[in-house]
């Protein structure tokens, strides 16, 4: 016999029985097999520890299965380590909501969001909000889409404005820190106030991502150990050259990867980073 998880259930086989084999004995009416986060497609001999699941389409699952089913597609063992991890967000507007979205799909455990504004017509061109979420709080429009999408994330919400003093208490449990501000000024704000007081964490901040054009000239650089930034460096926001959701999508992104990288796998992840100081 041999040990599988099926639908996130330890459940022992005998050995060399193929996955069609156990879509039969477990839920034969399932459409999809997913087997260690691929859909299978022809049988397969399964093996110990292999992680299967069964959905069947158009089933709303319960609860306790539901988390199972949501993160069925991810490499084995990504869910594990990013379910303990903290992520704060500082600023929820094109970045900072398009970055919360992406990491609650992924599972992050917790969600710290920042933000002291509320949403306005004017956001609507590039931040994932929508109109009957005008005048709310950016803080608890974003909750509630973020609860839609994955209930079983932990979201702390600071409607507040950071600075230098309130930041360390803000993140201090965060394992990494996003930087998703408008003004320059903001931005180098956090990414030198996290260096000095939140030594220990992770800072990926954003820059230069303005207008449209070349998708490839967004990249992620490194300004140490700790701290990188997103962005082609060049396109700042100004009169004629406003902020569009493609650039800015790319951009949160490039965000949102980096820190699950950082996450998963920090070394591997910091080693294929150029350096912008070079």
């Amino acid at each position: 016999m041999i040990k599988i998880l099926v639908n996130e259930h330890s459940k022992s086989i005998p050995a060399n029985m193929t996955v069609r084999k156990l879509r039969d004995q477990e839920k034969p009416d399932a459409d999809v097999i997913v087997v260690n986060g691929y859909p299978c497609i022809e049988d397969y001999i399964l093996k110990e520890g292999d992680q299967v699941v069964l959905i069947r389409k158009g089933e709303i699952p319960q609860m306790a299965e539901l988390e199972a089913l949501m993160v069925a597609r991810h490499s084995p063992g990504v869910h594990e380590r990013v379910k303990r991890a903290t992520v704060g967000i500082a600023g929820l507007g094109g970045l900072g909501s398009a970055v919360s979205i992406a990491l609650a799909r992924m599972g992050i455990g917790t969600l710290i969001l920042v933000d002291f504004d509320v949403v306005e017509p004017s956001n609507l061109n590039r931040q994932q909000y929508s109109i009957d979420q005008i005048g709310m709080p950016k803080t608890q429009a974003l909750s509630i889409i973020l609860a839609s999408i994955n209930p079983f994330i932990k979201i702390v919400i600071h409607k507040i404005e950071l600075n230098r003093k309130n930041i360390p208490k803000v993140f201090h449990t965060a394992n990494v820190i996003v930087e998703c501000f408008d003004r320059a000024e903001e931005k180098v704000m956090i990414l030198e106030s996290a260096a000095e007081s939140l030594p220990k964490a992770y800072v990926v901040g954003a820059s230069g991502l303005a207008g449209y054009g070349d998708s490839n000239s967004i990249k992620t650089w490194r300004l140490g150990n700790r701290v990188f930034i997103v962005g082609d460096m060049i396109k700042a926001a100004g009169p004629g050259l406003g902020l569009m959701a493609p650039r800015v999508g790319i951009a949160a992104h490039h965000q949102a990867n980096l820190v699950v990288s950082l996450l998963v796998d920090p070394d591997g992840a910091i080693s294929k980073i150029p350096d912008m100081i070079e």
